[in-house]
């Protein structure tokens, strides 16, 4: 394998990056991918956000995290959040997404959640963010 020069990483510039995140329960497979690249990034002194929305909101709500897996045996999905979270990942719900899973933001969301958001500040997170990947 080549080697990697030291231009080939990030200069400490100020980096942003959106995951919007729509996957959830019914693709676990899916569901670890974005909290470990986050936390990868995060690492490296990225402003990293994540975005919920469609499915992708039932991960936030308390106790769907707790036992689902990526892959049979793999870690907890709840422990990939747990990371990101230590990492210094920000965790973004959509508001409108709710009702359509009957999840109350006031109750049943989870600690790490950081903010409830309308599509907007999802519009004004991408259009400032340098890097937007989707799952």
């Amino acid at each position: 394998m080549a080697e990697l020069g030291n231009d080939y990483y990030l200069d400490n510039d100020e980096q942003t990056v959106v995951i919007i995140m729509t996957s959830g329960p019914s693709t676990p497979h899916r569901c670890a991918t974005p909290f470990y690249l986050g936390a990868v990034m995060a690492s490296m002194d990225v402003d990293v956000y994540i975005f919920f929305t469609m499915e992708g909101v039932r991960l936030m709500e308390k106790g769907v995290a707790d036992d689902l897996r990526a892959m049979e045996d793999g870690k907890l999905i709840k422990d990939f959040i747990q990371d990101a979270k230590r990492a210094g990942v920000r965790l973004h719900v959509c508001q409108p997404a709710l009702p359509g899973y009957r999840i109350d933001a006031s109750l049943d969301l989870i600690d790490e959640v950081d903010e409830v958001n309308r599509a907007s500040e999802l519009a004004d997170l991408i259009l400032r963010s340098d890097k937007t990947i989707t799952f």
